[in-house]
């Protein structure tokens, strides 16, 4: 069921709205808007099945991709998108060479103190994909003591070790393909990080050889980076993401691109804003 704003969200909203056109008011806009560019410049991820990737005609897809050309149609601007790894995605903001990352870009009080954030578009948990055959796995604690896969840099094993009375054998890995190569070969018994990319790799697997458990574990919002001192082009951003909730887009959006996955996300609603300061 889609829902409008009511309540704290719409208040957020109008008090972003109005403080954000103060700033503009006293110039503190710390230059050009987006919204004087013709073309906006995306930073998306080629390397996540179902969120982004890049095909071989050079070409992206998945759900941040179809959020982005939503967002920006919404403005009226045409796009371009660049490939940004995880490593990457604030410095092609804080360096100009992009005005947009839409790509899995949590937010966090650390990444508000380099740029800014419209949204958030998305909320996610923390989650464990499992092989179907896995019958007697319902909840997290079933897998006490199970090896998991854990890429290289990313820290939601820790996150899931640290859950009382949960122990498990961790196996290093460079990405998430190769993790799920690990499973194919039953190397490790389970996956765990963000909800929508491990829908994705369960969506490439195919053939419904893997679930979610849905365990919704460390609530992680997803929005729109920008860089800093846009309080403008940030609110434009907001009306357009609250629109793709109003207009049935976001509910159709996840339906293409995590439907079968096991992602419980039956009740899409527009997430509570962080506010453009």
């Amino acid at each position: 069921m889609i829902q409008t704003i009511t309540g704290r969200g719409a208040r957020l909203l109008l008090a972003a709205g109005v403080l954000g056109g103060a700033l503009t008011a006293c110039g503190q806009t710390g230059g050009d808007s987006l919204l004087d560019k013709q073309a906006l410049v995306v930073g998306v991820r080629p390397d996540l099945p179902g969120l982004g990737v890049r095909k071989p005609d050079g070409t992206f897809e998945g759900f941040d991709i179809d959020v982005a050309r939503y967002v920006a149609g919404r403005l009226g601007k045409s796009i371009r998108f660049v490939p940004v790894l995880a490593a990457d995605r604030i410095t092609v903001l804080t360096s100009g060479r992009a005005d947009l990352v839409l790509a899995t870009l949590s937010v966090t009080p650390e990444r508000k103190e380099k740029i800014a954030f419209a949204g958030p578009y998305f909320v996610s948990y923390q989650d464990v994909l499992v092989r179907s055959d896995a019958r007697n796995v319902k909840v997290v604690r079933d897998l006490r003591g199970r090896t998991f896969c854990g890429v290289e840099g990313a820290d939601p094993v820790k996150r899931l070790q640290a859950l009382a009375g949960m122990t498990a054998e961790v196996r290093s890995a460079k990405d998430y393909d190769q993790c799920m190569e690990m499973m194919d070969s039953r190397a490790v018994d389970a996956i765990t990080t963000t909800d929508v990319i491990l829908a994705g790799l369960a969506r490439k697997a195919g053939g419904g050889r893997y679930r979610l458990i849905n365990a919704r574990l460390g609530e992680q919002n997803t929005g729109i980076g920008l860089r800093q001192g846009d309080p403008e082009g940030c609110e434009a951003l907001n009306r357009a993401i609250t629109r793709m909730y109003q207009d049935g887009t976001a509910a159709r959006l996840v339906g293409k691109w995590f439907a079968g996955t096991g992602l419980e996300k039956t009740n899409v609603e527009v997430p509570q804003f962080e506010g453009c300061l």
